[in-house]
């Protein structure tokens, strides 16, 4: 699920800020110290989000530079009121990926600034993968580095009770609506036409709920019925992923008023239209 690894970016030549250091992995470590320059040092760590393909190296990078760790907040911070209510429900399940022990020196709050003499970062929180997600606009070169809100080789997963459609939709206008096009994700390549990647993304969401919403004028169904009948040609080892986004779609869809949620455990229960 993260095509060929995780991007870790590096700003600055002196005074080097990394943004998503990685997986916890010694080699990853050490080629981030082996990219630095003569005199440069890491002087920010900055993580768009406590997945720990994203923060597990920060332990390590930290303790070879001393630099401080600045992000939104631990994983769950940020839950929507919702969605951790939703949490203690048997068969919600979730979680994947967490890094539960991350905790940043020092937390972010939306349009906080980040600076050196070489580059100026400004943090808005875009939740939706991820409560505490984060995205930084690189300012004065028109760039955002996007986590996994908007990646360069997939849509993004949304897997409750940590991650919510309606967020990821309020995030990707937020993104929409700024001028900065080039957009640095976590994964795949750089996407020079940001914006339009971001439109056709939300486009891709707002059709898969009305998928679900059709396949249940057909009568009440479960989620493994739902997404079995969206996701047909869909590859084995991609089942789950699909199954998390699709109930997504179906909390949200039920926070709208439009679904009835089943009694019993959610994976197993029938879901049908309220």
């Amino acid at each position: 699920m993260t095509a060929e690894g995780t991007n870790t970016w590096l700003l600055g030549q002196r005074q080097v800020a990394v943004i998503d250091p990685g997986p916890d992995d010694p080699a990853h470590v050490a080629a981030i110290l082996g990219a630095l320059g003569p005199g440069a040092e890491i002087s920010h760590i900055l993580v768009t989000h406590a997945h720990a393909d994203h923060s597990g190296a920060v332990p390590r990078l930290k303790a070879a530079t001393g630099a401080e760790v600045l992000a939104f907040g631990q994983a769950t911070e940020g839950r929507a009121p919702a969605m951790a209510a939703l949490a203690a429900r048997e068969g919600l399940a979730g979680g994947e990926g967490i890094d539960a022990a991350f905790a940043p020196d020092r937390r972010l709050a939306p349009g906080a600034r980040v600076e050196s003499d070489e580059w100026r970062l400004t943090a808005l929180h875009t939740p939706g993968h991820l409560s505490s997600h984060m995205c930084f606009v690189l300012e004065d070169a028109a760039a955002v580095f996007t986590g996994d809100t908007v990646m360069g080789w997939s849509s993004t997963l949304i897997s409750p009770p940590d991650g919510s459609v309606s967020e990821y939709l309020a995030s990707i206008d937020l993104l929409m609506d700024r001028s900065e096009d080039l957009y640095l994700p976590g994964h795949g390549a750089a996407v020079p036409q940001g914006r339009a990647l971001a439109a056709s993304q939300k486009a891709h969401r707002l059709g898969r709920a009305a998928e679900i919403v059709a396949g249940l004028e057909k009568g009440p169904a479960t989620l493994a019925a739902l997404t079995a009948g969206i996701y047909a040609d869909l590859p084995e080892r991609l089942h789950r992923a699909a199954m998390r986004n699709v109930l997504a779609h179906l909390i949200d869809l039920s926070l709208q008023g439009r679904v009835a949620l089943p009694d019993g455990p959610l994976d197993r229960g029938s879901f049908r239209l309220s």
